[in-house]
């Protein structure tokens, strides 16, 4: 966590506005690690953990405040697919946070003065199917299924003790559900982040419905949205933070589009300066990217929120 001496998260989010990073798999990829995996960059921390150390800090270097960990994917159920044990998965999920850590204590000792912090990534049940469907939600199950099924790697993530528990890229409100009851009682803020598709969710709710649930938990330091395209954002940040009055998180993909034909990204960022300081005016005070998102364009986030 944090120094004694710095603010908490949910302290500087009351103060201003606080920088994401973008995507991790985007910073691994360009530094030339093959990711076609189903443990996604969760696999690098078994194998290269370094490599997930340095892609922390290439954001951090760049402008970021906050480092979102490698544990999108790390779940007992994807790494015992690997043949890894639940011992050796706790260790590696703990380890997903001490890596953005131990990037924020170098990042320090190369002239970083301002305060770091570390959101340890829980992806929603679909990131663990490896098939797409955190992109559609309703997978079947109810919501004591899925909290079930998120408790146990929440518990291992908060021990570890990072600043904020990162509940991402949720399909729908079922899921969200479940995250918000299994994050009862573990003694670490979090903030809620939906995938949508306009002004619904990816299962088809109404944000206004979506955002409701997190309203009145006084868990959560930040609502919003990510791994969606930067016009969806625009109007949920506003939805967000009418609905819940709390801090809105925003991190969208670039805009660009990926072409499974052509096996390539096409099409133009729609990711933004002028569209930061929007979501800024709106309520949002967490700000980054996602998919395609890299360190050059966290560095304009972070003037942009600096100069605007």
């Amino acid at each position: 966590m944090t120094s004694d001496t710095s603010p908490t998260l949910a302290e500087a989010l009351a103060a201003g506005t606080v920088v994401l990073d973008g995507g991790l798999s985007n910073q691994l990829e360009a530094a030339g690690h093959d990711l076609g995996d189903e443990l996604w960059s969760a696999r690098l921390l078994d194998e290269r953990p370094e490599a997930v150390t340095e892609a922390h800090l290439a954001y951090f270097e760049a402008g970021a405040d906050v480092a979102i960990t490698a544990g999108y994917q790390a779940t007992f159920e994807g790494f015992a697919r690997r043949g890894i044990g639940r011992e050796r998965a706790a260790e590696l999920m703990a380890l997903s946070v001490e890596s953005a850590r131990e990037a924020a204590r170098r990042a320090r000792a190369r002239g970083v003065r301002r305060p770091l912090w570390t959101a340890a990534s829980a992806g929603p049940y679909g990131a663990m199917l490896a098939d797409g469907s955190e992109y559609r939600g309703r997978y079947g199950l109810t919501v004591a299924e899925l909290e079930r099924f998120h408790r146990p790697r929440l518990e291992v993530l908060a021990a570890a003790r990072p600043d904020v528990l990162a509940l991402e890229t949720v399909p729908d409100t079922d899921e969200a559900e479940a995250l918000l009851r299994a994050v009862r009682g573990l003694g670490v803020p979090v903030w809620l982040s939906y995938t949508v598709a306009g002004d619904r969710t990816r299962a088809g709710q109404p944000l206004r419905e979506a955002f409701a649930l997190a309203a009145e938990r006084d868990e959560v330091i930040a609502v919003g949205v990510n791994c969606c395209a930067p016009p969806d954002a625009d109007a949920a940040v506003a939805t967000a933070a009418r609905v819940t009055g709390k801090p809105v998180v925003v991190y969208p993909n670039s805009g660009e589009t990926w072409n499974a034909e052509a096996r390539a990204w096409q099409g133009r960022a729609t990711f933004t300066p002028e569209r930061v300081r929007a979501w800024r005016a709106s309520g949002a005070r967490l700000i980054g990217g996602c998919c395609r998102v890299g360190p050059e364009a966290i560095s304009e986030v972070a003037r942009a929120l600096t100069e605007g």
